[in-house]
């Protein structure tokens, strides 16, 4: 009972979805542990998505525009029914680097979460990223 009052808060965007996102970050790391490439972790999560049945695309293409012209191209891990953000990380700290990713990756595809996930030594890291700008 305590969960679901946790899980359903006002306060927070798509706190149920999250929830269950970082739990399958959790499911991954406690079967396969550290010390792995990013790319096993994006695989292990991809069917731990697919598992939980939840609804996501991987390697999302995000056109980088200036004055309507494509300038760059960007890809993010995974997107999550269409609007939760999720990148995948592979170290014990968050970067400012990794940071300014997912708030790039948050403006370009105009979406107001972002959920980085790093598996680290000792466990699964998350941090919820907003982009105050859409929120």
């Amino acid at each position: 009972m305590f969960e679901d009052k946790k899980i359903n808060r006002k306060d927070i965007l798509y706190p149920k979805l999250s929830y269950d996102v970082i739990g399958c970050a959790f499911d991954v790391y406690n079967e396969i542990g550290p010390g792995y490439h990013e790319k096993y972790y994006q695989r292990a999560m991809a069917e731990a998505l697919k598992n939980k049945k939840i609804i996501f695309s991987e390697q999302v293409y995000t056109p980088l525009k200036y004055s309507g012209a494509v300038i760059g191209k960007q890809y993010l891990d995974f997107l999550i029914d269409g609007i939760i953000v999720v990148e995948l990380k592979k170290g014990n700290v968050f970067s400012k680097r990794h940071i300014d990713q997912v708030v790039n990756y948050l403006k370009t595809k105009n979406l107001q979460l972002a959920l980085l996930i790093n598996f680290t030594n000792n466990g699964v890291v998350s941090k919820r990223i907003v982009n105050v700008i859409n929120s």
